[in-house]
C-alpha cells in the first residue's frame, strides 16, 4: 500500500513523561518580546520573573524541564503555581509515578485534561483539591469506582467531561455519587452510559442547584421524564441516544424554565416531537437535529415542513446553518455569515445569553459533525459539500482549542469514505480546499499545543491522498511544516506528521521536496526514536521511506541516513505486519534502481537483511509476503546476493511460498515467480530449485489470468529449462501445455517471447539425451516426446512468424542495406526484451543453435539474438561482446546466406550480423 488514511482518532498512547503546553492570552505575549537574540545571551539571568514565566508558559513538559534545569532562580519559578493553574495530559500517559512527581506542584491545579483510564485514575494522586474541571477521553473501561473517586476527592468539581468513547462499565450509581459529592458541579458531559435511570438524574436535580449543561451522549437509555425536574438546565445533549419516548419527552423538555438549547442529532427524533418542542417550549432559543432520519424524511416529503420555528433557530441538514447563527445577532450581513465562529466574540450587541449559545453551539456542532463523520451515513454528501465542510472550517478559527481539535479531527474524517482501501471523496476533499482549509490546517499545525498540531496534522494526511490537495499543500509550503511535525518527541503528532508525508510522497513532484526539507532524515529518526511497540508511527514512517525509495536520488540519501539499517531492524524485529510490509516495500523500493546506484547491493550487505526477508516470505500476512518477495526478486539481480539469498534458505521458502500462493493475489504470485526467477539465473540455484519441487507451482502460475504473472512464470521457467534435467521435470509436469498456451495467446509480447525460448531449449536435444541415459524421474518414459516435440515447436515456429513482414523480408533479400536491415530490427523489436541480461552460456547455446537441425530452432535463435543487440537496449553491448567473444560473426553469416534456411533465420541472422559489425566498427 502506497499510502494511508485515519478515520477513527486513535486510541493508543504514549509511555513516556507527559506533555504540558499552557494556553496564555494574546496581551501575555506581548510580555516576551526581546530586542535580540544577542541581548538574550548576555541578559538571560537579569530577565524579569514575569518575563521568565511567561516564557515558560510556552513550553511542553520536557523543555520546561530542561529549562528549569538552567538555574536555581529558573527553576524556582519553573515551579511557580500560575504555570499549574491547568494540565493538558493527553498526549501522554499519566501514570502513578508520573503524579507522584507532579503532586507538589498542583496545589493551584483548576483543570486538567487526561487520556485513558489508568490516567485518570492517576489524576486522583495529584491531590489537586481545589480542582474545577477535569475531562477525560479514551476513557472506554473506566468504572463507577474510578468516577467515584474522582468526584469524592474534588468535591469543588464544576465541570465534568467523560467521552466520546463509550463509558459503558458506568452505571447509574456513579452518576449518583458524583451528584452526592459535587455540588458546585455546572456542566456534566458522559457518553455511552448503559442507563441513566431516574433516580440518577433526580439525585442531580435534588444535590447540584447550580448544574446548567448536561450531555448524556450516545447513551442507551437516559429517562426522559425525570430530565423535567433539572430546573436549573439551560443546555441538554443527548445526541445519539436511544430509546427515547419520544411523545413524553416532548411534552416533558418543553416544561424545562431554563433551557435555551436542545441537541438531538443522531436520534429516531419523530417530527411530531420537534414541532411539539417548537411550539410549547417557552425558553428554548437553539434546537440541533443533525442526521436524525425521520425529520429528514418529513422534509423530503413536505418541503414546508418546520418552516415555522416560532423565532427558535432549528439546525438541520436542510436549513441554512450559518445565516441561522448569525442570526442570533444584529445588523450582521451576508458576508459575516461563513465567519461566525471566528468572529461573534468581536461583534457588538450580543449579551451573556448569547454568548453562553455560541460556546455550546461550538462544542456541539464540533463534536456532532464529528461524530457524524465517523459514521459516515448515507445521504449526507449534499450537506457537507453545502455547508458540512464550511461548518467544519469555521469552528478551525474559533478561540477554544478543544473546538478546533475536534474540527480538524472531522475535516480528517469526513473526508475518507473507506479507510480500508485508501479511498478519499475528491467532491469533499476539494470542497476543503476551496474554502481556503490548507492554509488554516498547515497554521494549526504549527500550534505550540501539540493535540492541536497531531489532528491538523491528520487531517493535512487525509486530504493529501488527493492529488489536487497534495499539490496545493505543497505550494503553501506545507511539506515543510509536516517535516518539522515529523522531529516532535511527541509521538502522537510524529505519527501524524510521517503519515502526511506518506501521503505527500506518492506524488513524484513532491518526493524532492520532502528530501530538501529534511523529511527523510527526520523519518529514519523516528524508526529509531521509537520502540517496536510504537506501530502506528513505525508503519507510517517506513511507508513513507517505501514511497520516497522509488526515487533513485531519493534512495540514496535514504541509505546515506542509515535508512537501510533502521528498515532492515524493523524487518527483524517488529511483529505488527503492517510495519513488515512496509518495511519490505521500502527495501525492494530501495533495491529496484539496477545500475543507477549500489544500493542493491548494500542492501544485500546489511547484516541479516536477507535473513529478515526470507522469513517474512512466510509471515501469515499476504501483504507481507508479497512485498518480501518482491524485494528479493529486487536484490537477486546483484551476483552476490543470489548466492546469499539461496544460502540464506531462498530457494527452499520461495518454492514454498510459489506452491501455496496459486489462490493467491496476482501481486504475490507475479512477485514468488519473479523472485523464484532472478534465483534461477545462478545454475546451482536452477538445479535446487528443480530439486526442491519448484517446477510443478511455476507451471500452475503459468496458467494464471495475470499477464504480469505470465511474464514472471515463462522467465523463471526459461530459466530452469535451460538445465537439461529441469527441463525433462518441466515435460514430465505437463510444464509443455501451459508454455505453448503462454507462447499462442498470452497478450503479453514478453510472457509468449519467454515461452517460446524455454520450448527452444527444451527440445534442442539436450533433455532428450538425459531422457534417454535414464538419468530423470520414475515416470520419464511414460512422456511422448516425441509428439510434445512437435507441438513445441509447430508453436514456436508461429511465434516468430507472427513478426515477419514479407515485404521488408523481401527488400533485404534483394539488398541487404543497412537502412532495412534497422527497419526490419524495429519492426520485430520487443520493447520489454532489452531489460533482459543474459549469461555467456546462455548467447553460446543461441549460437549453437543457428546450426541446428531444425530450422525452426534456427529461426528462434536468430529472432532471440536480434532481442537482445538491438542498439539502445539496455545490455545491448553487454550481448554483443559475449557474441563477439564467442565468435559468432562467422556463424551469423553462414546462418544469413544458408539457402535451405527459413526466411526467418537467415533475416535475422543478416540484422544481427550488422549489428555486431556496426559495434566493432565503432570500437
Amino acid at each position: 500500500m502506497s499510502r494511508r488514511v485515519r478515520r477513527r482518532p486513535s486510541p493508543s498512547i504514549d509511555a513516556g513523561e507527559p506533555l504540558i503546553p499552557l494556553s496564555i492570552s494574546d496581551d501575555d505575549q506581548e510580555t516576551l518580546r526581546v530586542s535580540s537574540a544577542a541581548d538574550f545571551q548576555r541578559n538571560w539571568a537579569s530577565l524579569p520573573d514575569d518575563t521568565v514565566i511567561n516564557l515558560f508558559s510556552y513550553l511542553n513538559y520536557r523543555d520546561r524541564a530542561s529549562l528549569s534545569s538552567t538555574c536555581r532562580a529558573w527553576r524556582q519559578l519553573g515551579a511557580s503555581p500560575w504555570l499549574w493553574t491547568s494540565l493538558d495530559l493527553r498526549s501522554h500517559r499519566c501514570s502513578p509515578a508520573t503524579a507522584t512527581v507532579l503532586e507538589g506542584r498542583c496545589a493551584a491545579l483548576r483543570s486538567i485534561r487526561v487520556r485513558g483510564v489508568e490516567s485518570a485514575a492517576a489524576a486522583i494522586r495529584l491531590r489537586a483539591r481545589d480542582l474545577r474541571e477535569i475531562v477525560a477521553d479514551g476513557c472506554r473501561d473506566i468504572t463507577d469506582s474510578t468516577l467515584s473517586v474522582l468526584a469524592a476527592r474534588h468535591e469543588f468539581l464544576e465541570s465534568l467531561q467523560i467521552g466520546p468513547e463509550p463509558c459503558e462499565r458506568v452505571t447509574s450509581d456513579a452518576v449518583r455519587h458524583v451528584a452526592l459529592c459535587c455540588s458546585s458541579l455546572r456542566c456534566l458531559q458522559l457518553s455511552g452510559v448503559r442507563e441513566i435511570d431516574a433516580e440518577a438524574v433526580n439525585a442531580l436535580s435534588r444535590h447540584c442547584p447550580l448544574l446548567e449543561e448536561i450531555a448524556f451522549v450516545d447513551c442507551a437509555s437516559v429517562d426522559e421524564t425525570a430530565l423535567e425536574n433539572l430546573a436549573s438546565l439551560r443546555f441538554l445533549s443527548l445526541a445519539g441516544t436511544r430509546n427515547i419516548k419520544w411523545a413524553s419527552a416532548a411534552l416533558a423538555w418543553a416544561k424545562l424554565p431554563k433551557l435555551v438549547g436542545l441537541d438531538i442529532s443522531r436520534t429516531d427524533a419523530s417530527p411530531a416531537a420537534v414541532s411539539r418542542l417548537l411550539s410549547l417550549s417557552k425558553c428554548l432559543k437553539v434546537l440541533c437535529v443533525l442526521n436524525c432520519a425521520s425529520v429528514q424524511e418529513e422534509r423530503n416529503h413536505c418541503d414546508m415542513a418546520f418552516n415555522n420555528t416560532k423565532g427558535k433557530l432549528l439546525l438541520a441538514p436542510f436549513t441554512d446553518i450559518f445565516k441561522g447563527i448569525a442570526s442570533l445577532f444584529v445588523d450582521i450581513d451576508e458576508s459575516q455569515e461563513r465567519a461566525v465562529f471566528g468572529e461573534w466574540r468581536s461583534w457588538k450587541k450580543k449579551d451573556k445569553d448569547t454568548n453562553d449559545i455560541m460556546r455550546w453551539l461550538e462544542w456541539v456542532l464540533s463534536r456532532g459533525l464529528l461524530r457524524i463523520a465517523e459514521e459516515n451515513p448515507a445521504g449526507m454528501d449534499e450537506f457537507w459539500l453545502r455547508q458540512g465542510a464550511a461548518l467544519l472550517l469555521s469552528l478551525l478559527k474559533c478561540l477554544e482549542e478543544d473546538v478546533k481539535e475536534k474540527a480538524a479531527s472531522g475535516l480528517a474524517t469526513f473526508v475518507v469514505i473507506d479507510d480500508e482501501n485508501v479511498a478519499v471523496d475528491p467532491r469533499r476533499a476539494e470542497a476543503v480546499m476551496r474554502d481556503g482549509g490548507i492554509p488554516l490546517l498547515l497554521g494549526l499545525a504549527q500550534s505550540c499545543h501539540e493535540c492541536l498540531q497531531s489532528e491538523a496534522a491528520k487531517a493535512i494526511a487525509n486530504l493529501s491522498v488527493n492529488s489536487k490537495v497534495a499539490k496545493a499543500v505543497a505550494d503553501e509550503g506545507g511539506i515543510r511544516i509536516i517535516a518539522h511535525l515529523a522531529r516532535s518527541l511527541n509521538k502522537l503528532v510524529a505519527e501524524e506528521a510521517a503519515g502526511g508525508l506518506w501521503n505527500l510522497s506518492v506524488g513524484e513532484e513532491h518526493k524532492a521536496a520532502i528530501a530538501e526539507t529534511g523529511g527523510i532524515k527526520a523519518l529514519v529518526d523516528l524508526i529509531f526514536r521509537w520502540p517496536a511497540c510504537s506501530d502506528g508511527v513505525l508503519e507510517r514512517a517506513a511507508g513513507a521511506l517505501a514511497n520516497l525509495a522509488a526515487d533513485d536520488r531519493c534512495s540514496m540519501e535514504i541509505a546515506v541516513a542509515g535508512g537501510v539499517h533502521a528498515l532492515v531492524m524493523l524487518a527483524q524485529s517488529c511483529k505488527v505486519e503492517g510495519v513488515q510490509e512496509q518495511a519490505a516495500r521500502a527495501l525492494a523500493n530501495m533495491a529496484a534502481h539496477g545500475d543507477n546506484n549500489n544500493n542493491n547491493a548494500v542492501v544485500g550487505q546489511e547484516s541479516g537483511a536477507l535473513e529478515a526477508l526470507v522469513q517474512l516470505t512466510c509471515s501469515r500476512s499476504e501483504g507481507v509476503r508479497q512485498e518480501a518477495a518482491g524485494a528479493l526478486w529486487n536484490l537477486s539481480f546483484d551476483d552476490g546476493n543470489r548466492e546469499a539469498i539461496a544460502a540464506a534458505g531462498g530457494v527452499e521458502a520461495l518454492v514454498a511460498l510459489a506452491q501455496a500462493c496459486s489462490n493467491a493475489s496476482p501481486g504475490l504470485q507475479e512477485r514468488a515467480a519473479g523472485a523464484l526467477w532472478g534465483l534461477s539465473v545462478t545454475e546451482a540455484n536452477s538445479i535446487a530449485i528443480g530439486r526442491e519441487g519448484g517446477v510443478a507451482p511455476l507451471i500452475a502460475l503459468a496458467r494464471s489470468n495475470a499477464e504480469d504473472v505470465h511474464e514472471t512464470a515463462a522467465g523463471a521457467l526459461w530459466n530452469l529449462a535451460f538445465n537439461p534435467g529441469n527441463a525433462l521435470r518441466i515435460v514430465e509436469e505437463g510444464g509443455v501445455p501451459a508454455l505453448v498456451h503462454l507462447c499462442s495467446l498470452s497478450r503479453s509480447k514478453m510472457a509468449r517471447f519467454m515461452s517460446a525460448l524455454a520450448l527452444a531449449y527444451m527440445f534442442d536435444g539436450r533433455m532428450e539425451r538425459v531422457a534417454l541415459a535414464g538419468s530423470s524421474s520414475e515416470g520419464a518414459s511414460k512422456v511422448n516426446l516425441d509428439g510434445t516435440r512437435r507441438i513445441a515447436l509447430k508453436h514456436i515456429e508461429s511465434f516468430v512468424a507472427s513478426f515477419s513482414d514479407p515485404q521488408l523480408f523481401s527488400t533485404v533479400s534483394s539488398s541487404s542495406a543497412p537502412g532495412s536491415l534497422a527497419q526490419i530490427g524495429e519492426a520485430a523489436r520487443i520493447q520489454e526484451a532489452g531489460h533482459l541480461r543474459c549469461s555467456g552460456a546462455e548467447i553460446g547455446r543461441f549460437v549453437v543453435m543457428l546450426i541446428h537441425p531444425s530450422p525452426i530452432l534456427r529461426s528462434c535463435a536468430a529472432f532471440a539474438l536480434l532481442q537482445f543487440t538491438i542498439p539502445g537496449s539496455r545490455h545491448s553491448i553487454h550481448h554483443t561482446k559475449l557474441l563477439q567473444k564467442a565468435g559468432a560473426g562467422k556463424v551469423l553469416r553462414k546462418s544469413g546466406a544458408a539457402t535451405l534456411a527459413p526466411i526467418e533465420a537467415k533475416i535475422y541472422s543478416k540484422v544481427v550480423g550488422s549489428y555486431l559489425e556496426h559495434s566493432e566498427d565503432t570500437k
